[in-house]
């Protein structure tokens, strides 16, 4: 007997990755904005803060049953955010450094997939559609935010590329990794995880070429008119996806064995 239930993650296409790279460059400027100017509350503060504000989005997402836009984006965003404050305040404040940090969290990452392709679950993110698996994919998620910050700097700063040199590199990759998608046999899972995780570092080092001041390689727009200028664009981008929405996911057959979301709605179960 097999139950058919609306996916929770939306397709993988061009709406998603555009929504994925405005929602982590934006993380980076909230954070910055919170931890250094300018509230200047400090990274550990920041981290707490936003920690507190990932969980209770992760909670909504979880007990969601289908895709919810407003809800998937803003754990995406709290990821970014947290994630930022977190490498910063492990880079900076522990004094690990950016090459330090981004190996810690390289290490991290690689861990928790390794982890999950072993479980059995699938990688698939159009077609997740158990709890544990969920888990996995935002574990991985905020474990990726968080190198994409550490190595971001590592190639701006370690690497003395700059910011600009760095988002060229980096969207040479993308490009890459596109031509790959269409050109060759390389798994569709192996070349999603791959942007997945370069789209953060991606938009950390774009967000810093606009943010910084002159003297520091950006182009001294400020925290304050970068991160309203970011917000607005997600919240169109959101808004139009929470419009159509239906024909940006997919329906998942799911076995007795598997862990369905909660509460199916009617329309969403075909007897």
């Amino acid at each position: 007997m097999t139950r058919t239930v609306v996916s929770k993650f939306p397709l993988v296409g061009a709406l998603f990755w555009a929504i994925k790279i405005v929602a982590t460059t934006l993380g980076e400027s909230v954070s910055n904005y919170v931890a250094i100017t300018p509230l200047k509350l400090g990274y550990a503060a920041a981290v707490i803060i936003f920690l507190a504000a990932f969980t209770l989005t992760l909670m909504m997402q979880l007990r969601a049953d289908r895709f919810r836009p407003a809800v998937f984006w803003s754990v995406i965003l709290m990821t970014s955010i947290v994630g930022t404050a977190t490498s910063d305040f492990m880079n900076r404040t522990v004094g690990l450094g950016y090459t330090g940090g981004a190996a810690v969290l390289t290490s991290l990452l690689l861990i928790v997939l390794i982890g999950w392709r072993a479980t059995g679950q699938t990688m698939d993110v159009e077609r997740i559609a158990t709890t544990k698996a969920e888990i996995l994919y935002w574990t991985a998620t905020l474990l990726s935010n968080t190198l994409g910050t550490s190595s971001g700097d590592f190639l701006s700063h370690s690497l003395g590329l700059g910011f600009r040199g760095s988002a060229l590199l980096l969207s040479a990759t993308m490009l890459l990794i596109l031509a790959a998608h269409y050109l060759t046999p390389v798994s569709g899972t192996v070349l999603f995880w791959t942007a997945y995780v370069l789209t953060r570092p991606l938009g950390a080092v774009a967000e810093n070429a606009v943010e910084k001041p002159t003297v520091q390689g950006g182009l001294g727009v400020g925290t304050t008119i970068t991160s309203a200028a970011l917000l607005a664009i997600l919240l169109v981008l959101v808004g139009y996806q929470m419009l159509t929405h239906r024909q940006q996911t997919v329906t998942l057959e799911t076995s007795p064995s598997f862990d369905p979301p909660r509460r199916p709605p009617k329309s969403a179960v075909q007897k």
